[in-house]
């Protein structure tokens, strides 16, 4: 049993009798509380998808819920429904778009290393890879000789995420994202 300030985001766990997923993490450290750091996390339901937001003191146990990730890849859109087909044996997980709205940012055809959480048989969202590649759909054009300096420019990707990126990038150009940052990482590997 972890302690909730051991909780990492997307983990799920089981709270008054709910299966939740963590969504968000925000640690405060009130002025008075001798040390005592609370976290406020913004929980999803599994079986309703309804929002819940739980305060836990740091010290606060809680148990895991039992839940499995399986390895897949993106698939189609089919209405408000995106569709992941498992690696292994080809069973294709539906997800609301809603419910994994976030993650859609950085998913193409080509995103490799997804994982499909499973909770009670049931898919109720998606792990990311550290990083995805991505094209580079529009930005300013390029500054030759702009490497050297260490100012940025937005540009917006394939998915319709908005990233700052170095001057010296340009349209089309394929890059690194760090998923957990959302920030450049580099050029991909042609």
């Amino acid at each position: 049993m972890p302690k909730a300030s051991e909780i990492k985001k997307n983990a799920a766990i089981e709270h008054n009798g709910q299966v939740l997923i963590v969504r968000d993490i925000t640690r405060s450290v009130p002025q008075g509380r001798a040390g005592g750091s609370l976290y406020r996390m913004r929980l999803y339901d599994v079986v309703t998808g309804g929002k819940v937001d739980e305060t836990f003191k740091a010290e606060d146990m809680l148990n895991f819920a039992d839940l499995s990730r399986r390895p897949s890849m993106f698939s189609y859109i089919d209405g408000d429904e995106y569709v992941f087909m498992d690696n292994e044996d080809y069973t294709p997980y539906n997800l609301n778009k809603d419910a994994i709205s976030e993650e859609v940012l950085f998913i193409n055809e080509e995103t490799e290393g997804l994982s499909v959480i499973i909770v009670d048989d049931a898919p109720v969202g998606i792990d990311l890879p550290a990083s995805v590649e991505l094209v580079i759909t529009e930005t300013d054009p390029s500054i030759k000789g702009a490497s050297a300096s260490a100012r940025t420019k937005p540009a917006t990707l394939s998915t319709g995420l908005i990233v700052q990126v170095p001057e010296h990038i340009s349209t089309g150009d394929k890059i690194k994202i760090n998923t957990a940052e959302q920030k450049f990482m580099g050029r991909a590997d042609k």
